[in-house]
């Protein structure tokens, strides 16, 4: 068995799950959360195979692992963890994390509102939890900078032909598509059709679209892409997309990065101003909002900080271990 069973607390945001570690993973080696992030994955990724994969989780798995943070202003720091790796920024995670910091006792608390800073391999991010009679709610943060890294691409996608693609930075690096492009409809369309047109995408952009983050280089990789229903002008009626992330993982949330990285490309074209908050829905019909709140700049890169708002709820706690002898400990079917 495993010499330190590891417990968890179990939630999800717009319905993607979130596995919080809270006992049993080992101390991380590394003065810097990315630093712990690269030891996470080059000396405990069997860790991460046990709690995302099956028998324990699934392809579509999600996780988070508490760290010590280096930031002088946060209050925690965390890793995210999925079925390929570690990604550097999770919003629905994030929304999760706020409520269960504050439901922990981590920061606190004060009414209507309690502030969370969370360190994130992206950076920091501010979360704000409401608060009524010392039950939490709904959560929204703010954003690291977001912006556009390449816009209107024309991307020979196999199969399709050329496609535009816009590239905009979230907390990580997504493309974007009109689902449109591919005969299909983000609401109707069936998921498997879309995330094959989507794997297209990324695994095309990844060949041909260079990507640099100005802070860091280990930011420097296409997370997944974005496809949508190409509703961009701002309005007042949900505007609907599919996420297909890491390898071939769908987000049941409306993604909190990518709604992020799409206010940022919607900002640059003049589609959305600042303050104009908009509604973004996902498959299973949960929704976030999301609003340009103030405009900045990464290096020279024009830039935005946007807030994203949304509700997690818990779903239960759970402690894993592994039998001797087990040869089926971490798998997947796809």
């Amino acid at each position: 068995m495993t010499p330190t069973p590891i417990r968890t607390v179990e939630m999800h945001a717009g319905g993607e799950p979130v596995r919080i570690v809270v006992d049993g993973y080992p101390a991380l080696a590394g003065d810097t959360l990315l630093a712990k992030r690269r030891d996470a994955r080059e000396n405990h990724d069997h860790l991460r195979r046990l709690l995302m994969f099956e028998p324990r989780g699934h392809a579509d798995m999600y996780g988070v692992i508490p760290v010590e943070p280096d930031h002088p202003v946060a209050d925690l720091a965390v890793l995210f963890m999925h079925n390929e790796g570690y990604s550097t920024m999770c919003g629905h995670a994030t929304i999760a994390l706020g409520r269960w910091a504050v439901d922990r006792g981590l920061v606190p608390v004060t009414e209507p509102e309690t502030r969370v800073a969370l360190q994130v391999p992206a950076g920091l991010v501010q979360v704000t939890v409401e608060v009524d009679g010392g039950r939490t709610g709904r959560a929204r943060f703010e954003s690291v900078p977001a912006f556009v890294a390449a816009a209107g691409v024309p991307l020979e996608v196999a199969g399709v032909g050329t496609i535009p693609v816009d590239v905009a930075y979230g907390g990580a690096f997504y493309a974007f598509a009109p689902a449109s492009a591919f005969g299909l409809d983000v609401r109707q369309s069936p998921v498997a059709d879309l995330v094959d047109a989507a794997w297209g995408v990324t695994t095309a952009a990844r060949d041909t679209v260079p990507l640099r983050h100005p802070d860091d280089s280990d930011l420097n990789f296409l997370y997944g892409t974005i496809l949508t229903d190409s509703a961009d002008e701002w309005s007042d009626q949900p505007t609907a997309n599919i996420c297909v992330f890491a390898d071939r993982q769908v987000d049941r949330s409306p993604t909190g990065s990518g709604v992020t990285a799409r206010i940022a490309i919607q900002h640059a074209r003049g589609q959305i101003e600042i303050g104009q908050e908009r509604v973004f829905e996902s498959i299973v019909g949960s929704r976030f909002t999301g609003k340009a709140v103030r405009e900045t700049t990464v290096g020279d890169t024009p830039a935005v900080v946007v807030e994203v708002g949304g509700m997690a709820h818990y779903t239960g706690s759970c402690e894993f271990t592994v039998e001797e002898g087990d040869e089926l400990a971490a798998f997947l079917v796809r």
